[in-house]
């Protein structure tokens, strides 16, 4: 009866283990959920790990242009790592494309524009990206990832450029071309 009972109890701590095991293996192998970004201390990850960490698609700026401290700090930062060497003091263009207009050369959303900044358009187009808009000066965009600090410095970067698309652009396509015009 002993034996019976030590077996069963055996066998039932197997299966539970075998159990919890293949749920752990399942749960690893899944892919990051849509809403793993948000769960990120964007002070704490490079833009390099956090393009690795997060599908494509789904990073989102945690910011909004209408956060005057954050456009703020945003401005000081572009202006920091030189953004306006190419793009100009205000984004509105010079030897690299506007980004204060509605031409967007790869895409206007988040997840694009974090990417291409952080890899670079050549390695960006590596990745599947292909040129969508077109501008008179396009110069190549170097990667940037492992110069910026942090990603929460870079989503302030374009929070401030977001803060400056021109009132004369189609406010439609301030985040790129609308999903339902692609």
């Amino acid at each position: 009866m002993l034996k019976r009972v030590l077996y069963g109890i055996g066998a039932a701590t197997f299966a539970i283990a075998a159990t919890i095991g293949v749920h752990s293996v399942a749960t690893a192998a899944d892919p990051p959920k849509a809403d793993a970004a948000k769960s990120v201390d964007y002070t704490k990850v490079t833009p390099p790990d956090l393009v690795k960490q997060i599908p494509k698609g789904q990073l989102k700026n945690p910011y909004t242009d209408s956060q005057a401290d954050i456009v703020a700090q945003g401005e000081h930062l572009f202006l920091s790592y030189s953004c306006n060497g190419c793009h100009g003091g205000g984004g509105g263009g010079g030897m690299c494309p506007p980004l204060t207009n509605d031409t967007w050369v790869y895409g206007g959303d988040d997840d694009t524009i974090f990417r291409l900044v952080t890899l670079g358009s050549d390695e960006l187009q590596k990745q599947g990206y292909t040129r969508k808009g077109r501008e008179n000066v396009v110069g190549p965009m170097p990667p940037f990832g492992t110069l910026v600090k942090n990603s929460d410095e870079l989503w302030k970067i374009f929070t401030f450029v977001r803060s400056k698309y021109s009132a004369n652009a189609d406010p439609l396509y301030k985040f790129g071309t609308p999903p339902e015009q692609q």
